[in-house]
């Protein structure tokens, strides 16, 4: 199955919730303000978000009232437009500058975050890169045994320190190693809840402040990992991570088991952050740039 079949696959659920609903507004119905208004519900239910709805329906109301749209088909049309320029164009993580690329991977627990850190690994391998994997989510003695699997599989080098240890240590030692053996990307995990005293968004302060002090302009990416499943709750994790640390790129995990995939426009609207990766399944290769005219048309075909 090629990746397209895949998408549609994977956004077979906020297809249903979204697409379908939309064609039963419109069939055999004029478009009035009550089958906007119908509409407007319907977005806001796929969890699109109220910033990303309120710019799609001032735009298809002023059309409506032009007589601009007509019918379903015109209707839907318009949608995939205006959804498409929320997105805006395409914005995939680029390796770029002097050695190493660092990214800091941050993100709730079991979101999937580790699971991304190794495909992405496995994709810059494949791309012909050198790699080390650091295990900074050292307050999960799992979480570090779960990392390394990932670092042999994808064939990249591993950092660790013992279970309970410094994070920040861990980063630093990384960036160190890279330095020396003129490693082309590092990729440090960061815990997703702490039972510690120390509050998780200070620990992940400490992280970035200790990053910047190994290598000036570090990190070059702060890759924050959600799960699509949650909906608004990836929203508001998205917010908590941006204020604290500052996330340049977001990266959708298990868009192939939800119907709430409208959470990107919610993101990408109210953040300004660009969705980067998207994970639809469970392959090596299910971790793919997201391409915003590609998920529109899949979304609608």
């Amino acid at each position: 199955m090629g990746f397209f079949e895949k998408l549609k696959q994977g956004l077979a659920k906020t297809k249903k919730g979204f697409i379908e609903k939309v064609e039963a507004i419109f069939t055999g119905r004029k478009i009035d303000e009550e089958t906007l208004e119908e509409l407007e519900e319907a977005l806001i239910l796929s969890d699109v978000g109220t910033k990303a709805t309120s710019e799609i329906m001032t735009a298809i109301r002023e059309k409506a009232k032009r007589g601009e749209v007509g019918d379903t088909v015109s209707v839907k049309e318009l949608l995939k437009k205006e959804m498409i320029t929320i997105l805006g164009n395409a914005q995939p993580l680029v390796v770029y500058g002097e050695k190493p690329f660092v990214i800091l991977s941050v993100g709730v627990n079991g979101v999937g975050k580790t699971t991304t850190i190794g495909k992405l690994a496995s994709r810059f391998r494949s791309e012909g890169l050198s790699v080390i994997l650091a295990a900074g989510d050292t307050f999960r003695a799992a979480g570090i045994e779960q990392l390394e699997i990932w670092a042999k599989r994808a064939d990249a080098q591993f950092v660790k320190h013992q279970s309970g240890s410094d994070p920040a240590a861990v980063a630093f030692d990384a960036i160190t190693a890279a330095k020396h053996r003129g490693i082309d990307v590092v990729i440090i995990d960061t815990a997703g809840r702490l039972h510690t005293k120390s509050p998780l968004m200070e620990e992940l302060k400490k992280v970035k402040r200790v990053i910047e002090k190994a290598m000036p302009n570090a990190p070059h990416e702060v890759l924050l990992v959600v799960d699509a499943t949650t909906g608004q709750n990836a929203l508001r994790q998205a917010q908590m991570f941006n204020e604290a640390i500052g996330v340049t790129g977001i990266a959708l995990a298990k868009l192939d088991g939800t119907a709430k995939g409208g959470i990107v426009f919610a993101i990408k609207k109210d953040f300004g952050i660009p969705v980067r990766l998207i994970g639809i399944g469970e392959g090596l290769d299910d971790l793919r740039d997201f391409n915003p005219e590609e998920f529109v048309e899949a979304l609608f075909s």
